[in-house]
């Protein structure tokens, strides 16, 4: 799979932009940053993270209790990690 820089980083961003308004769920912002950004395959890229496959099946998948250590692990290779946004609230 070969995708230029830019659009890596379009996607990146647009992927980084549903976290933050919330329209898009950690679990599916995490397959998509490994499938369309990396094209790996989750052995390769939990080996690139230093996660266990297990671990980064359970946060594709939304199950478990995940630590903000396997989380940060998987956004770090593209310049992401976990924070706190604030919460947008409706002005009606």
């Amino acid at each position: 799979m070969t995708i230029s820089i830019d659009a890596r980083a379009l996607l990146i961003e647009s992927i980084q932009e549903g976290l933050a308004q919330g329209t898009l769920e950690i679990s599916e912002a995490v397959r998509r940053l490994r499938v369309d950004v990396t094209g790996l395959h989750q052995t390769q890229f939990a080996k690139m993270c230093k996660i266990s496959v297990r671990t980064l099946v359970h946060i594709e998948h939304g199950e478990g209790n995940q630590t903000l250590k396997s989380l940060n692990a998987v956004f770090r290779p593209f310049g992401l990690k976990m924070g706190v946004v604030r919460i947008r609230r409706d002005l009606s």
